[in-house]
């Protein structure tokens, strides 16, 4: 068969096969170099990523450096590829625990279809790195409040049950339940122990809380840890525990490291011990002082109820020695006596009064009856009546003949006219 041939049987397969892995199928599968040459394409096509781990073994071989690096907060690794010419340019020599951040880009190896991440940088990371790293979060965490005074929750007073969160046998897990006993010999304690430190350590310690911060019975919850290297806190420096601590509804104490250490975790918290023995000391009253509180409390109510007493009772002494008290006969005596005074200068005012109406009523009486027609009577005049009862006035009034009836001072009596003044004074005066 020639060449010629085979190149155009070669370029009728290609055009026969799928374009797209969905399209394959057992009928129309791809040859395997196909797939490495797609695989490639595509694994070339992602851009170089910088990413921070920690070193867990470290091989040199020949000019290239293999480096597996392994994730701060989670059980994932990755192997790189580090050639001597990148290594050369650090002045710090890598090692086995070291943090570092790297530039890697992958690489895919058609032959064998192994993948391999090619480091073009890797840079230490060291300390100041962290500290920079940790005070840029807490002013990103400040500034969306999450540190703010006004979500700290108070502590109750006698926590009936307190949520550890701690090391596996740890110093710290023994100092808080020593010296919680001595305050407080009836403390009961919620135990978990967890990783607090490594790449597991953020993972245990949000599950603890979660699982303390759901139990009714836990009142408080502590997080402790004895002293360590800022790489060995670091965990209580994450925002994933920061938050699900922020999240927390029972109240938080950070009791981790010393005095000095500060991870994030003493901001976020209800409370910070500086040690875990203080965390024991914030969580729990002293039986001791309490019970001392107790006495001094009776022996103030003691004597503000005598002193009470003593007060009443010469209240009550000054208030018997009182006259209303010591002779009440005396306050009727009085009264009686001043009654009776009133009583006398009642009657004689009434009386007076009455002397003075009597005297009074007889001179209207006199003044009425020296006006009364009886009076007039009295004096030997009369009253003239005609029949109709009206009273006589005018001879002109009563002709001779008229009937009359007189009325004088002690009866009446009845008159006929006989002779008229008023018609002798006409007869004269028609004569003359």
């Amino acid at each position: 068969m020639t060449e010629t041939g085979t190149t155009q049987r070669g370029a009728a397969a290609a055009t026969t096969l799928p374009e797209t892995a969905a399209e394959t199928s057992a009928d129309r599968p791809w040859p395997l170099r196909m797939l490495s040459e797609k695989l490639k394409i595509h694994i070339e096509r992602a851009p170089a990523v910088w990413v921070e781990g920690q070193i867990i073994q470290l091989n040199r071989r020949g000019n290239v450096c293999y480096v597996t690096l392994r994730d701060t907060d989670a059980e994932i690794s990755l192997s790189l590829t580090i050639f001597n010419s990148t290594m050369n340019r650090l002045n710090t020599p890598l090692e086995t625990g070291s943090r570092v951040v790297a530039l890697v880009k992958p690489d895919f190896w058609m032959k064998t279809g192994r993948l391999s991440m090619q480091t073009r940088d890797v840079r230490p990371v060291g300390l100041g790195d962290l500290l920079a790293r940790i005070e840029m979060l807490r002013r990103a965490l400040t500034a969306e409040g999450l540190f703010d005074a006004g979500r700290k929750r108070p502590l109750p007073v006698l926590p009936h049950r307190i949520g550890l969160i701690t090391g596996r046998e740890s110093d710290a897990m023994k100092d808080v339940l020593r010296n919680a006993a001595l305050r407080w010999p009836a403390v009961e304690f919620e135990i978990r122990e967890v990783a607090v430190q490594g790449v597991n350590a953020v993972g245990q310690m949000r599950k603890a809380l979660a699982e303390l911060d759901a139990d009714e019975r836990v009142d408080v919850i502590v997080m402790a840890r004895g002293g360590g290297s800022l790489e060995d806190l670091l965990p209580f420096s994450t925002e994933e525990l920061i938050r699900a601590v922020s999240a927390a509804t029972t109240p938080v104490v950070s009791a981790v490291g010393h005095e000095a250490d500060r991870p994030l975790l003493d901001d976020v918290a209800d409370v910070r011990a500086s040690t875990p023995t203080d965390a024991a000391k914030r969580v729990v009253p002293d039986v001791a002082e309490e019970m001392h509180r107790i006495h001094q409390c009776r022996a103030s109510l003691r004597r503000c109820l005598v002193q009470f007493v003593a007060r009443e009772e010469d209240r009550l002494t000054a208030m018997r020695s009182r006259p209303v008290l010591s002779n009440p006969e005396g306050m009727i005596t009085v009264r009686h006596e001043e009654l009776e005074r009133l009583r006398s200068r009642s009657l004689g005012a009434i009386t007076t009064a009455v002397h003075r109406g009597e005297d009074r009523l007889q001179h209207l009486r006199a003044q009425v009856r020296a006006l009364s027609p009886q009076k007039t009577l009295d004096r030997g005049y009369a009253v003239v009546q005609l029949d109709d009862r009206s009273v006589l006035r005018e001879a002109a009034g009563a002709p001779v003949g008229t009937h009359l009836n007189v009325r004088v001072a002690d009866g009446k009596l009845g008159a006929q006219v006989t002779d008229n003044d008023e018609n002798s004074r006409n007869e004269t005066s028609n004569e003359h």
